[in-house]
């Protein structure tokens, strides 16, 4: 690990694969530009192709701590940003009731710096840190509008104005990474402060190269197999599509029942790894799956 930036495309692109992430040129394109430029990455996509997973291994490769703000509906400043610790601050004011002058020291410490909560985006960009963080603010989609117009500050300036404390503002910027999966839009202010990637489903021979390294005991033709059952699966309308997570989790799977190869019996008893949603597996009962695996197998054969 190195806490050193890429120097290139390529490097980027090998400090991502020691870490098991097989990127395309254009995602590691974007992820040097945005390390370069320094500016926050926004990646949007179908859930499970991997948005996510970029922040970790770019802590990881980068010898950084990661810090993750999950969003979710009525996420506010006091579970993003910060919170003043009032229980404390009660206890306090208590403890100071018998003086004037305890009274007066009191009334110019009480918003100060102990008895700040720092919730992730004020972690981020705290300028005790020794090092950068990563910041991970997951799947912005959940979250409700108004928290957008507070994030502009965070990814313009790398700051956060608390009224009764004053600015707190980066001495170096965080890596920060957005991520949505697109369920609504996001506000073109956000998105202007980024830079953006849409990232797919790998095709199938990055997703088998993915497949191998992640799951190394699956036999080759077993791995052909279910690569291509997953991109088959990937082309008819389902609720939710099975994201890379599905396929290594179903690779795993199919490696603890011992199967060499992909047969309609295994695959109907194993669907509920690759498929979340029951209309969905609904779906692939009776003649569908033998249909799909039968597509499947031509498609390994030419995969090999």
């Amino acid at each position: 690990m190195s806490t050193d930036l890429p120097v290139s495309i390529d490097d980027m692109l090998a400090r991502l694969g020691a870490f098991d992430y097989l990127a395309d040129r254009p995602l590691a394109t974007v992820v040097y530009l945005a390390l370069k430029l320094q500016r926050p990455l926004f990646l949007e996509g179908e859930p499970g192709t991997g948005k996510t997973e970029i922040a970790r291994t770019l802590a990881a490769a980068l010898g950084r701590p990661l810090i993750r703000l999950q969003c979710y509906e009525g996420l506010d400043l006091a579970g993003a940003a910060y919170e003043w610790n009032y229980g404390r601050q009660m206890m306090e004011i208590r403890l100071a009731e018998g003086g004037a002058a305890q009274r007066e020291a009191l009334a110019e410490s009480l918003f100060s710096e102990r008895f700040l909560i720092k919730r992730a985006l004020l972690q981020a960009i705290d300028p005790a840190q020794p090092v950068p963080p990563v910041l991970l603010i997951d799947e912005l989609d959940r979250a409700d509008e108004p928290f957008e117009a507070f994030l502009l500050e965070v990814l313009a300036d790398y700051q956060i104005t608390v009224p009764e404390f004053g600015t707190v503002k980066a001495v170096s910027p965080p890596i920060v990474v957005l991520t949505s999966n697109r369920t609504r839009e996001i506000h073109d202010a956000v998105k202007r402060r980024c830079l953006y990637h849409w990232v797919d489903f790998p095709d199938a021979q990055r997703e088998l190269a993915i497949l191998q390294r992640r799951v190394p005991g699956a036999g080759p033709e077993l791995a052909r197999q279910i690569v291509a059952f997953v991109q088959r699966l990937r082309s008819i309308e389902l609720y939710k599509l099975p994201g890379i997570a599905e396929t290594i989790e179903w690779g795993r799977a199919l490696l603890e029942l011992d199967a060499l190869v992909l047969d309609p019996a295994v695959i109907q008893s194993t669907l509920g790894v690759l498929l979340k949603y029951q209309d969905d597996i609904a779906r692939m009962q009776g003649g569908e799956a033998a249909r799909l695996l039968q597509e499947a197998q031509t498609l390994a054969r030419g995969m090999a």
